[in-house]
């Protein structure tokens, strides 16, 4: 790692996610409109915030159904007992006292046409930009006898809180010698390297736990994941033959499971294991689909200057519902840091929009943390520009964590990571 990267990977930890979008300082008179966003994450909560923080005179409103907010990030450390819960959440009070108008509701429908939100509790909400940030629903029928219901067996744990707990008993009750089975569904799904992160937070709490004979099979429908030789390294290094990554190509996707029998069945072979963490398929939230903003594959496109929908004008998919860049790969990950940029941007946006301004050149900035035991942390970093209307990736701006890192700076990123956390959470919420 250069002195400058070093550096840039210290200012984010720092400053938490320090937008790179410029605001003409006359974007914050006295603006007119109404806001709703839908969704209180990283990226609906970060753009409410910003919104009103910018331009006070625009009225905001965030629907989200619940009252407590958990963090996905760093909750591979609640498996490993590194850290606690309820580290991890936070309320809406922050919002409440900038004048954001908080509805603990569901959505129950968006009609695009008249510019309305109503919720399940009966309140229509009229808008002139709407944020959509609904985040992302799974796609349980993927999985051959897999369910909502099944995942009470045989839980995903991929929106953190009460499966997130069943997991970690799951795991604290399996016997020494015993097998974790954690299946990875094919990309593009949120946070991409969680569930190798996973591995090796569940290969701590063995190690450290009385259970330094049991194994962690990583079953994956893709052929290649992200910071893989970092990874594979950290593996080798902190839990020697405790993790086996077997990839698509090689018999790695699971297509069918039995929940009562423990048991996921592959192409070629059927692997009956103590614990099965079987994370499914990926889709933009519910809200998102029925409004029309999803294209065959399940997700939001997006104007890259704007974040503004391709489908509806005045709606703008923020975070772990859109999709960004050229198919057949979506080169933009889902992350909490990227869905905080994302609604940066749509702020910016929205309040150029209502206030007769031209739109603010946008950057997209994203920096993701990986841990693999306290002490030993990795990190990537990604940088976008919008050229012609395309985003474009900035090879030279953004980084990986080198492969031949001596000890302190794999500590040092550890540490980094949990700055990085505690300001984005401040950076959206508070």
């Amino acid at each position: 790692m250069s002195i400058n990267r070093r550096n840039f990977i210290k200012s984010l930890a720092a400053a938490g996610s320090v937008s790179l979008l410029t605001i003409p300082t006359s974007a914050r008179a006295a603006g007119k409109g109404k806001v709703v966003v839908i969704g209180g994450g990283f990226g609906g909560s970060t753009a409410a915030k910003y919104i009103k923080m910018m331009d006070p005179a625009i009225d905001v409103t965030l629907i989200e159904p619940n009252q407590t907010y958990t963090s996905c990030p760093l909750s591979n450390e609640v498996l490993s007992g590194h850290r606690d819960i309820a580290s991890l959440q936070t309320g809406y009070a922050g919002a409440a006292k900038r004048g954001i108008n908080v509805i603990h509701d569901h959505v129950a429908s968006v009609d695009a046409a008249k510019k309305t939100v109503t919720t399940n509790g009966g309140q229509t909400l009229g808008y002139d930009a709407l944020v959509m940030a609904p985040g992302i629903a799974f796609d349980y029928e993927a999985v051959g006898g897999y369910s909502k219901e099944a995942s009470k067996l045989i839980p995903h744990a991929y929106k953190a809180g009460e499966q997130t707990l069943l997991l970690k008993a799951q795991l604290e009750a399996m016997p020494d010698g015993g097998l974790f089975i954690i299946s990875v569904p094919p990309k593009p799904f949120r946070c991409p390297p969680g569930p190798y992160e996973r591995a090796a937070q569940v290969a701590s709490y063995m190690k450290h736990h009385g259970k330094a004979k049991s194994k962690v099979l990583i079953l994956d429908a893709n052929d290649s994941f992200s910071k893989k030789g970092l990874f594979e390294q950290g593996w080798k290094a902190l839990y020697p033959g405790m993790i086996e990554w077997v990839p698509g190509a090689n018999d790695g996707k699971v297509e069918r499971v039995d929940a009562a029998a423990k048991t996921c069945f592959t192409g070629l072979n059927d692997h009956k294991a103590d614990v099965i963490n079987l994370i499914p398929p990926h889709r933009a939230g519910k809200i998102a689909q029925q409004t029309g903003l999803t294209n065959a594959q399940g997700w939001c496109e997006v104007v890259p200057m704007t974040m503004e929908s391709t489908v509806h004008k005045d709606i703008y998919p923020i975070g772990d519902c859109c999709i960004a860049g050229e198919l057949p790969v979506y080169d933009m990950p889902k992350s909490a840091h990227m869905a905080i940029t994302q609604a940066k941007v749509a702020a910016g946006a929205i309040i150029a929009k209502l206030n007769g301004l031209a739109n603010p050149q946008p950057w997209y900035v994203n920096t993701c943390f990986s841990t693999l035991a306290p002490d030993y942390g990795i990190s990537v970093v990604h940088v976008y520009r919008v050229t012609n209307n395309q985003f474009v990736y900035v090879k030279e701006a953004g980084g990986i964590s080198p492969i031949d890192a001596p000890p302190l700076q794999r500590k040092l990123e550890a540490e980094y990571c949990v700055g990085w956390f505690n300001n984005v959470m401040a950076d959206a919420f508070a």
